[in-house]
Parts: C-alpha cells; structure tokens; sequence
C-alpha cells in the first residue's frame, strides 16, 4: 500500500478535527470536552519539544551550511551565494507588500486574539511540564555563525564530520518524530478551533493564502527567467517549459536536495555549462529558496492578521533578511525550512505556541509547490551565472 504523503495527512487530520470538533458536542458534552483537554495536553508536550528542539535545529543546520560554502571555486562561490541570497530576498520582499496589500481585504474580519486562543481554550492540558531549552533562539544563530564561519576558515575537516553527524541526527527526529507527529498536533490545534467554534473563519484565510502563495510563485519564477532569457538571448518561456520535469519532480518529493539529479539534467538542457550546472545546482538547491521564503513571508502575514497583530516592513525586513540565512541546509528534509524558521518566528515577529502550529499548518499545505519554485528557480540562477561566468572568462583570456 502506498504511504499517504504528509500533506494529505494534514488535510485529514484538519478534516477529522473539524468533524470531531463538530459532532462530539451533539453527541455528549462532557466527553467532548475530555477528548478536547487530551488533544491539548498532547500540544502542550509537542509544543515544549518543539521549542527544545529549536536551537539544536538551527545550530545542525546552519553551522555545516555555512561551512561547506568555504568550499569550491573561488569567485565563482561567491557569485553564486550572493545571487542565490539576492533572489531569496527578492521574493521576501515581492511576497511582503504583495501580502499586506491583498491580505487584509479578507482577513480583518477574523478578530484580535482569536486565533492563539483557539489554539488554548476551552480545552486545557490536563496537566504541565516544562521542557526547557538548552540554549535561546538567539544564543543558537550566534554559535551557528561562529562555528561555521570557524569551520570554514581552518578548514576543520573533524568538527565539520561532526556537524554533518549532528545534521544527520536532527533530521531524523525532525524526519522520524517531528513530521509524524505534525498531522496530530495540528488535528488538536484545530479541534480547539472547531469546538471554540472559529474554524469556519481560519479555513477561509488558509484558501485566500495558497491561491495568493501560489500566484506569487510564478511571478518570481517569471522574473527569474525573464532575466535569465535576457542574458542568455533564449525565450525565457521555453526555459521554464525545460525546467518543468524539476518542478513536477519536486512537487512529489518536496525536497530540494531529492530533485537535484533531475533539475541537473534540465539546467544542462536549458543551456548552463556542465562545470557551472555541476558547482551550482547542489549549492543552490542549499541556499536559494525564493519559493519557500515567499510562502513563509506570506503565511505569517496571515497568521499576523488573523491575530490583529501589526506587519510593518520594519519588522519584516530582519526576518526576511534572517530567513536567508537560517534555512541554509534546511531542503534536505520536507518541511525543514518553516521548522528551521519556527524560531525567527517566535522571536523577531512574536508567534506564540498556537500561532506556530497554524504557520506550520498553512506551509505545510503547500510546501511542494514552494519547493517545486526553489529548484526551478535554481536554473534560472544556473543560467544567469553561467552567462557571467563565460564573459569573466573571455575578458582574462584577452
């Protein structure tokens, strides 16, 4: 039989949730409220791992992230990150403006708080316990920069085996216990909501959100090979139809880094040289996640919005800008970038336990299609930074 994926697991469990939510109440008060408090005592433990978690998933991420850049060819490193890193904040800034334009004409009516208290009340754990950290949010990107700047420097090959071990490990909790674990924390969250009686509210927004989500990834895709088709003098159209076997790819996978042999083949198709293609599809489908930075930009806003809370753009700008950096490495592993971000989220925007499972949520609905954007946009990159590289090396050779 084959695995349902997570994204149908989730659709289930909010389709379960808003049954139970509904019927149980009918059907006898008190034992609703009991399987109500049961669900939320289930939250509160995820939620405390979850918060645990955090730093060591930021820390095994992004310090072998950051180290492994130190590797490769020079230059040509250089103006990979920097276009991959310019792209990522493109699309952030793009999804920023376009969310607080759209957004609110369809989202004001929900009401101040309604959403983090349907995440809390009328079921409460029947009991708490505290997991706390072992380091904050903060303390954990600092040593992250330190450890892989260091790594990168001395070229430490031991500290970097570790790390990469360290990497290994967090992704299999996130993998093995996180993930499984998703589609039951978020059925609580939203049989909080149903019984609360604002689930009729939150399900309208999430629709709104993925149309828009899904409208803003063709537009970065667009731009992407509008420009690459410029540099390159093709039809920027047909770029993207060679790209398209990637995208599909991706959309089954929902890795980027499972997708690199197939958006490897098309990047060679559509034009990139094969030692351009070879250096910067595996390193892009690490650091450039325009696609993915565009659904995150996006479904904060909307969890913001739900909650009455502001979203100016000086508050957004460090989180964009964070974004780029802390979901270095995350593609290895579906789902890994909002995980990886879950801490900027609490920290520089103020999300708040409820308002994380719903951000997961509404990423999680469509985390293919954001990462079915990253790989396809990694051609696009592949091409524009092929083009330079060949003008660069005609101008030494004169």
């Amino acid at each position: 039989m084959k695995k349902i994926g997570l994204i149908w697991r989730i659709i289930i469990a909010i389709g379960l949730a808003v049954g139970f939510g509904l019927l149980l109440p009918i059907i006898h008060e008190g034992f609703a409220h009991g399987f109500v408090r049961f669900f939320a005592t289930f939250n509160m433990m995820f939620g405390g791992f979850l918060n645990f978690i955090v730093p060591l998933i930021i820390i095994a991420f992004i310090a072998p992230g950051i180290a492994k850049l130190g590797k490769g060819s020079g230059k040509l490193l250089g103006w990979a990150t920097l276009l991959a890193y310019a792209s990522t904040i493109v699309a952030g800034v793009m999804a920023f403006f376009a969310a607080t334009t759209l957004l609110p004409n369809f989202i004001h009516a929900v009401g101040s708080g309604s959403i983090a208290n349907a995440g809390k009340a009328p079921g409460e754990a029947f009991f708490e316990i505290e997991m706390t950290p072992v380091m904050g949010v903060m303390s954990a990107l600092l040593l992250a920069f330190v450890l892989g700047i260091g790594m990168a420097s001395i070229g430490s090959k031991s500290m970097l085996s570790f790390f990469e071990e360290f990497n290994a490990l967090i992704e299999k909790v996130i993998t093995y216990v996180i993930i499984p674990l998703l589609p039951i924390h978020i059925f609580g969250i939203f049989l909080n909501m149903t019984y609360s009686g604002e689930v009729a509210k939150v399900l309208s927004v999430f629709s709104v959100v993925f149309i828009m989500i899904i409208v803003l990834h063709f537009v970065i895709l667009s731009i992407q090979y509008t420009l690459a088709g410029a540099v390159s003098k093709r039809n920027p159209f047909g770029l993207m139809k060679t790209m398209a076997p990637a995208y599909m790819t991706a959309i089954g996978t929902q890795s980027s880094a499972a997708t690199i042999p197939v958006t490897l083949r098309q990047a060679k198709k559509a034009g990139a040289s094969n030692r351009v293609a070879d250096f910067t599809i595996p390193l892009f489908a690490t650091i450039h996640l325009s696609g993915s930075t565009i659904t995150l930009v996006s479904c904060s806003i909307g969890v913001l919005l739900m909650n009455d809370l502001p979203t100016s753009f000086a508050s957004y700008l460090p989180f964009i800008l964070m974004l780029g950096v802390t979901m270095i490495a995350a593609p290895g592993v579906p789902g890994g970038a909002v995980m990886a971000a879950v801490g900027l989220l609490a920290t520089m925007l103020g999300f708040d336990e409820s308002m994380v499972a719903l951000m997961i949520a509404l990423y999680m609905a469509q985390d293919s299609f954001g990462t079915a954007t990253n790989v396809t946009g990694d051609g696009a990159l592949a091409i524009i930074l092929d083009r330079f590289n060949k003008k660069e090396s005609s101008n030494l050779s004169e």
